[in-house]
């Protein structure tokens, strides 16, 4: 699964581009049905990543020292934990919480608070980042080992360009709710 730090770039850029022009929601006639189409092609980007991920482990040797019943269990609970954590934070933001709706000018209430994110900033990344850790040492993969590490880098990114943007949002939302009242 391959999503290069270019790749990241280039969705916020079009994310932010979209929030500055609201382009996208003028074409596709609404920003929700902008958002839900740019979310089907991030879960079709993530499918391919997924598949190569997996492939490139397959293809290489197996590393001995995680070749080993102990090693597997380790993996099998990181594959359910990160499972946890994404599914949970996909419940928790929905689909266009969970796919830049707020570039969008789609938002919550308020910012998500509730678990899983009571207990980690940007559970989505890192509940991701802890299954391919996880299929990594299940499949005693070296090879995914080093692609975990470029995933977590990725999403490592990804929270530079979105943090900030978040806060401010919320923040304006929050303010325009005190001068109205």
């Amino acid at each position: 699964m391959h999503q290069d730090p270019n790749e990241v770039c280039t969705l916020y850029s079009v994310a932010r581009w979209e929030h500055k022009t609201r382009k996208l929601s003028k074409a596709f006639g609404s920003p929700r049905l902008a958002c839900y189409t740019l979310g089907g092609a991030i879960l079709l980007l993530n499918v391919l990543r997924s598949h190569c991920f997996t492939q490139a482990m397959l293809s290489q040797p197996r590393m001995q020292s995680l070749d080993n019943p102990a090693a597997y269990h380790v993996g099998l609970a990181l594959l359910g934990v990160g499972g946890v954590f994404v599914l949970s934070s996909f419940l928790a933001l929905g689909f266009t919480g969970t796919f830049l709706g707020d570039y969008f000018g789609i938002l919550k209430e308020a910012r998500v608070t509730m678990f899983p994110f009571s207990v980690l900033d940007n559970p989505m990344y890192w509940g991701s980042t802890a299954i391919y850790l996880g299929w990594a040492i299940v499949h005693a993969s070296p090879t995914g080992l080093l692609l975990t590490a470029v995933v977590a880098l990725i999403y490592m990114v990804a929270i530079v360009y979105e943090e900030p943007f978040t806060a401010e949002i919320y923040q304006q939302k929050a303010s325009q709710a005190c001068k109205r009242s």
